[in-house]
C-alpha cells in the first residue's frame, strides 16, 4: 500500500500556525487548466491567494485539493486548487512558510520540499522596475 502524499498536511499545518499566531496565510499557487481561479490576476503563470479565514468563504484543505469563496473586486467567486498546483504557502507578515517543488508527473503527488529562496527574488534594495503585487519573500522554517 502506498502512503499518501504529506504534502496536504503539510499545508494545514502552517495554515493553522499562521492562523494561530495572527498572520494572514497566502498559498502560491500554479494557475493551469485545474486550477480554476480568476485569470485576470494571474501573472507569469501563477497567482498568490489569501487563504486566511477572514479572507475566505466555506475554506476546505483537503487531500485532494484547496477550495473556498473568496471576493476579487467585489465580486464573489468560486476557488479550487488541486494540492500539486500548490508551490508554497507562507504568512504575508514574515514570509515565514514552506515551499514545495513543481510537480511534473500529474499521478504523482508526493512532491519534494524545498525551502530554498526562489531564484527570481530580487533583492529588498532593488526598486521594482514595476509595482509589486505586494508578495513577501519565503523564508526557512526549522
Amino acid at each position: 500500500m502506498e502512503l499518501p502524499s504529506t504534502k496536504p498536511y503539510m499545508i494545514r499545518a502552517i495554515h493553522e500556525w499562521c492562523c494561530d499566531n495572527g498572520f494572514t496565510p497566502y498559498i502560491a499557487v500554479i494557475a493551469d487548466e485545474r486550477a480554476r481561479v480568476p485569470r485576470e490576476f494571474v501573472r507569469d503563470g501563477q497567482i498568490v491567494l489569501n487563504v486566511g479565514y477572514e479572507a475566505t468563504g466555506h475554506l476546505s484543505i483537503a487531500n485532494e485539493g484547496i477550495t473556498f469563496q473568496a471576493r476579487f473586486g467585489g465580486v464573489a467567486r468560486d476557488i479550487s486548487v488541486p494540492i500539486s498546483n500548490v508551490v508554497a504557502i507562507y504568512a504575508k507578515e514574515n514570509g515565514a512558510g514552506m515551499a514545495f517543488e513543481p510537480e511534473t508527473d500529474r499521478d504523482n503527488d508526493t512532491p519534494s520540499i524545498s525551502l530554498a529562496q526562489p531564484p527570481e527574488e530580487k533583492p529588498e534594495s532593488d526598486p521594482p522596475s514595476t509595482p509589486s503585487p505586494g508578495r513577501p519573500k519565503l523564508q526557512r522554517v526549522k
